[in-house]
């Protein structure tokens, strides 16, 4: 089921689902018992934008500890559950606002039961998870290993489980590693599920290789008008994790708002450190609330160029630069002067 089509689930204050815009999701590698630590974390990941948090709930204390930590937070937060059925109970009674869970993990029917009985009696979501590196062995047997075909199978099986149970708030989750079998699989599912689906590529890897296959992988997944949350997965700072998935967004087009800094690459003309400029403009830039182009350019010679299509735009030369605006130049000041006259030509853009 395509995103403008699927059904609207309410996860705390935000509406996912039905057409609703693809909400921003990461995850705490804090201890969630450590109340003080994960709340600082999660308000750092507030400020790069995340919009719903995950948190790991391994055991009883964790469980409790979501208590303290929602008092504190602002976005809403997701209760991470394996194996032990209790644990989303408690979960739930102390404030989660979705669980996550994979049925195949926390036991028989009756145990599933209590944890849906728990999330109807608070009005609480349930996120299906599968992941190919859980896939039920009778499913690896029949599809003769890990394929999309299984992880849609396996997914679907336990929606249909939770939906005998009497209960339709649900977000679905097919995740693996291998980004071409993710794209099928979300590609299979999409026509075949009616609830929100949550994507990403799981277990992606460090800063640039998970950068990169989640970089394919969603945006072909988004491209197709699939997906209504989305968690880029690296092995690194939660909040690389935001800007990832912001500009994912931004550069399919499904997101609004930010200053976009294009640079060029450095080549023989370059006489200015355009690495550490492009670099200080874009961390210069994520807190000012401009929806704006921003280029930086390593030349003189064909800097203006290159940088017509932007709104504005620096080129760099021997011991100075030029200060642009939509290609035409505007004033040429020392090298050191450059970030800082783009600075402020940014705070005072619309006076």
């Amino acid at each position: 089921m395509y995103r403008d089509s699927t059904k609207k689930v309410n996860i705390g204050n935000v509406v996912i689902g039905g057409g609703s815009s693809i909400a921003i999701q990461s995850m705490t590698n804090t201890r969630t018992e450590d109340v003080a630590g994960t709340v600082s974390q999660i308000l750092e990941l507030e400020r790069a934008g995340c919009e719903i948090i995950r948190c790991a709930v391994p055991t009883k204390e964790a469980a409790e500890a979501l208590g303290e930590i929602k008092k504190q937070i602002h976005i809403p937060l997701v209760a991470d559950i394996h194996f032990d059925y209790r644990l989303a109970i408690c979960a739930i009674e102390h404030g989660a606002d979705k669980i996550r869970i994979n049925p195949g993990n926390i036991g028989d029917e009756a145990r599933i039961k209590a944890v849906i009985d728990k999330a109807k009696e608070y009005h609480v979501p349930i996120r299906v998870g599968v992941n190919s590196g859980s896939l039920e062995k009778p499913l690896i047997e029949k599809y003769g290993g890990v394929t999309a075909e299984g992880l849609v199978e396996s997914a679907l099986d336990k929606v249909r489980m939770i939906e005998k149970l009497g209960y339709e708030e649900l977000v679905v989750s097919i995740k693996s590693s291998d980004v071409m079998m993710c794209v099928k699989a979300h590609e299979q599912i999409a026509g075949k599920c009616p609830y929100p689906l949550h994507v990403g590529i799981t277990e992606a890897g460090t800063l640039l290789a998970g950068n990169i296959k989640s970089s394919v992988g969603l945006g072909l997944i988004l491209h197709q008008g699939i997906g209504d949350t989305i968690r880029v997965s690296l092995t690194g700072s939660p909040v690389e994790e935001i800007k990832s998935a912001k500009l994912i967004l931004k550069t399919l087009g499904l997101r609004k708002g930010g200053i976009e800094v294009v640079s060029c690459p450095t080549c023989g003309r370059t006489k200015i450190d355009l690495i550490s400029l492009a670099n200080q403009v874009e961390e210069m830039t994520a807190d000012i609330p401009l929806d704006i182009k921003v280029a930086v350019m390593g030349c003189v010679v064909n800097g203006p160029g290159e940088a017509k299509e932007a709104d504005i735009g620096i080129a760099g030369g021997i011991g100075e630069g030029l200060l642009m605006k939509r290609g035409e130049i505007i004033k040429k000041v020392k090298e050191e002067e450059l970030l800082e006259v783009l600075r402020q030509e940014l705070l005072h853009w619309n006076e």
